[in-house]
């Protein structure tokens, strides 16, 4: 574990630690990254399609409420903290992070003087491209596995929000995110886009090693839970593993059944 800690430590000497929205920084407005954002593919987001997939954030409304107050808690942490990228993972699968994972990212990306990159790394079973109505976007993980380019991998929603989806399943999911490939990858998004945040959406922890293998690559990461199903023994053990490897930002409980919208709540980790 010290080694592991160590190699964490190291990495994030590495990187740019300006913190966010630092004018100086590579990916201010009319920086280095401006043209590098401006040659990215475009993509459009339907509105219905989003709503069918209960994802509201794309625009200020009631519905959007419950994930705009947790972006302002999470830029809270990572102004502190000087973090850019944060994973978002569940005990099991069906507590809903990767709906909350894009909800997220498109709250974030409301705040037009931020750059977001929300990165699909749930490899067996991507999502995140029908959730978005978009069903065949470019294969992010080409880029982990060194075929293809980081840039030759990602759409643009708008001129601040990244994607980098999955267009079909991966096999060896593990192996690729633990592998070299993926750490340079990061490291070129990083330097070429100079993104405020990244999002990355893990697989479960519970079902496979996907998620281990790609912690020590973030900075810190939130816990999705589904209230009143997720067992409290499962998201104590999961918090336990995340706390191993990277900084636990909190517990997002996921389709509650008290206070209307789409029944989200969010709590500090436990101590």
């Amino acid at each position: 574990m010290d080694r592991i800690q160590s190699a964490i430590a190291k990495a994030r000497a590495r990187r740019d630690a300006g913190g966010l929205t630092d004018p100086s920084r590579p990916g201010a407005p009319g920086g280095p990254a401006a043209a590098a954002w401006a040659a990215l593919p475009a993509a459009r987001l339907d509105a219905r399609q989003l709503r069918r997939n209960r994802i509201h954030a794309d625009r200020a409304s009631a519905e959007a409420g419950p994930f705009d107050m947790l972006r302002t808690r999470l830029l809270r942490s990572l102004k502190t903290g000087k973090w850019r990228r944060v994973a978002i993972t569940s005990p099991d699968a069906g507590c809903g992070k990767s709906t909350l994972a894009a909800n997220l990212a498109l709250s974030l990306a409301r705040q037009a003087d931020l750059r977001i990159v929300l990165c699909e790394m749930d490899l067996r079973r991507p999502s995140l491209g029908r959730l978005l109505g978009l069903p065949e976007p470019p294969h992010w993980p080409d880029a982990l596995s060194g075929a293809a380019p980081v840039e030759d991998r990602l759409q643009r929603i708008g001129g601040n929000l990244g994607l980098a989806l999955c267009a079909r399943p991966v096999d060896g999911a593990a192996e690729l995110l633990q592998g070299a490939g993926t750490l340079a990858a990061l490291e070129r998004l990083e330097r070429r886009f100079a993104p405020d945040v990244v999002l990355f959406d893990l697989p479960p922890m519970l079902r496979a090693d996907d998620a281990l293998a790609a912690l020590d690559k973030v900075d810190c990461a939130l816990l999705v839970a589904e209230a009143e199903v997720t067992p409290v023994a499962e998201i104590d053990r999961c918090e336990h593993d995340l706390a191993e490897i990277t900084n636990v930002l909190g517990v997002v409980l996921n389709k509650l059944r008290h206070g209307g919208g789409d029944g989200y709540g969010y709590g500090p980790a436990a101590e």
